[in-house]
């Protein structure tokens, strides 16, 4: 079955919706491959132009700077993900059996709809998912944290968290750091896939590089930090 998602941003996180025009829907998806090759820091809005074929002040129309269009793809991976989690574990009884689903989801593992990689709106999820494991906590780790949080920038993590925490507590009901534990999970789930890749003597799977592996660590760290306040 064919079906198409839209995830709704928060105004804040632009100056005008990028998916409101044909520049603005390519501003976000080239942002998403340029980001992928290079990375925040390299990355500047005069090099997105160049890819676009169109002037630098074009894309200020649309977002402040780099750092907003990064928090922008960042929320809008999240929105997505707590869609698959609401999606996959919706004809699911047992909280047991839906935490091992998210454990998937947070790998990008069985994905709903990205048979080519690309899932809601066209964005290139596998790419998408790289720069979460990257650069997701350069979103929020800034001096100005506070007033993006007034902004609720970051209300789509709280809100995948908190979905993930219910979850947990369906689990376990007297479980007493149920959130703590979700965005734990999230956290670890990147962290590890960054330093397997990238700094590999912070895991055990530098050598194999097997994300097998490293599901089975956070089923360890999830199901033994739930089973041992039973």
């Amino acid at each position: 079955m064919e079906y198409t998602v839209h995830v709704r941003m928060n105004q804040h996180l632009f100056l005008r919706d990028p998916e409101g025009s044909e520049l603005g829907r390519k501003i976000v998806r080239e942002g998403i491959a340029l980001f992928g090759e290079i990375g925040l820091e390299e990355t500047t809005f005069r090099k997105l132009a160049n890819r676009l074929a169109t002037k630098e002040a074009s894309i200020y129309r649309y977002f402040e700077n780099k750092h907003r269009l990064l928090v922008y793809l960042i929320a809008w991976y999240w929105q997505w993900l707590e869609y698959q989690v609401v999606f996959q574990t919706n004809n699911i009884q047992h909280p047991h059996e839906k935490l091992e689903r998210i454990l998937r989801l947070l790998l990008l593992k069985g994905v709903a709809d990205a048979p080519n990689g690309n899932g809601a709106d066209g964005v290139d999820l596998k790419t998408l998912h790289s720069i979460v494991i990257r650069e997701a906590s350069k979103a929020y780790l800034t001096r100005h944290v506070t007033e993006d949080n007034r902004h609720q920038l970051f209300k789509p993590y709280k809100d995948l968290c908190a979905r993930i925490a219910g979850i947990i507590l369906e689990q376990q009901p007297t479980y007493p750091y149920a959130r703590s534990l979700a965005s734990t999970i999230v956290e670890t789930a990147h962290d590890q896939a960054f330093f397997m890749q990238n700094l590999p003597a912070l895991t055990d799977f530098g050598t194999t590089k097997d994300e097998t592996q490293l599901l089975e660590y956070l089923r360890h760290l999830l199901f033994t930090a739930i089973e041992k306040s039973a």
